[in-house]
């Protein structure tokens, strides 16, 4: 059965904000919300950037049934593996079983920010793998102590734990990360209807939930949402793995300067008021074999998108 969901934005949108948004979701009937963790927007013109574990706790007692995801935190430089594995353990336990926690090896847009060099992809997936090891020690409850290439830990442990281990889903694009999230996470985590990933995370023994996040924009008319994705998320056009290798919003808004508008839809984004073309897009995310599927209303109209899928999109897929 596929489960569908709903972005918690957290570049654009403050702490209170993401907390009634969840609410709100859940109100709807989606199934699941996502919430992202970035110390930086991407663009100025967004705007936010909350603590990701406070806001957590908020949608924690806010909410009741709806599950509830990080999509994703990098759990290597920003914050040592020691903290994360902290913040995960307090916010499983308060949210239970509904809590999905998701990791990737990051961008340099948030991880710079301790002053640590940016090291190169392999190397970053080197550190996840011993930062995931430290954390699932330290979940059991166990005192930890850990001299590894990339981490010490002395004498630490965790009082409180959740009775299992965290759900834990991979961020993948390519298919080396893709491999190693089949031998080393719960499921997969990726951006868009990309069939690759899947594939090759499926090559590689993988058989955990997939889930996908979508990207659009809900308006009136499709010249107001693409006028709207073009000022609050022209990131989204920007090509390549510049994505991960930027490091401030400043160069993110150089970059977009060499977006136009024609290139909103080009990157996949749905900008049309038409229902179909929003189920369509899940539709071809299904397709693709993803069975958690989460959309991302980009820009402030938040209330307007959510009664809009309740209404017109979710009733399609139920």
């Amino acid at each position: 059965m596929v489960e569908l969901g709903y972005t918690l934005s957290s570049e654009e949108h403050g702490p209170k904000t993401l907390v009634e948004n969840a609410r709100h979701a859940e109100e709807v009937g989606f199934d699941f919300v996502s919430i992202s963790d970035h110390f930086h927007p991407w663009v100025s013109a967004q705007g936010e950037s909350p603590f990701v574990w406070s806001t957590l706790g908020g949608i924690a007692t806010t909410t009741d049934e709806i599950d509830v995801g990080v999509g994703v935190t990098c759990p290597t430089m920003r914050i040592h593996p020691v903290n994360v594995a902290h913040a995960v353990a307090t916010v499983d336990e308060m949210l239970d079983d509904r809590f999905t926690f998701g990791v990737g090896t990051g961008e340099n847009l948030n991880e710079h920010v301790t002053g640590q060099r940016w090291p190169e992809h392999d190397v970053r997936l080197e550190m996840l793998d011993e930062a995931m090891d430290v954390m699932r020690r330290l979940w059991t409850g166990e005192t930890t102590s850990h001299h590894g290439e990339y981490y010490t830990v002395e004498n630490a442990r965790l009082y409180t734990v959740p009775d299992e281990q965290p759900t834990t889903i991979a961020s993948a694009f390519g298919p080396q990360t893709a491999e190693w999230t089949a031998e080393n996470a719960d499921g997969l985590w990726c951006s868009g209807p990309k069939e690759e990933p899947i594939e090759a995370y499926e090559d590689a023994g993988g058989d955990g939930p997939t889930y996908t996040q979508l990207h659009g924009c809900y308006a009136e008319t499709e010249k107001e949402a693409i006028d709207t994705v073009y000022e609050y998320w022209p990131n989204g056009s920007i090509p390549g793995e510049l994505g991960q290798e930027l490091p401030t919003p400043a160069h993110f808004e150089q970059a977009a300067q060499l977006v136009e508008k024609e290139d909103i839809a080009e990157a996949g984004t749905t900008t049309s008021p038409d229902p179909q073309a929003h189920i369509d897009s899940i539709q071809q995310a299904i397709d693709a074999g993803y069975d958690h599927v989460y959309v991302h209303q980009i820009g402030p109209e938040q209330e307007l998108a959510l009664e809009f899928y309740e209404e017109e999109v979710l009733p399609s897929f139920r």
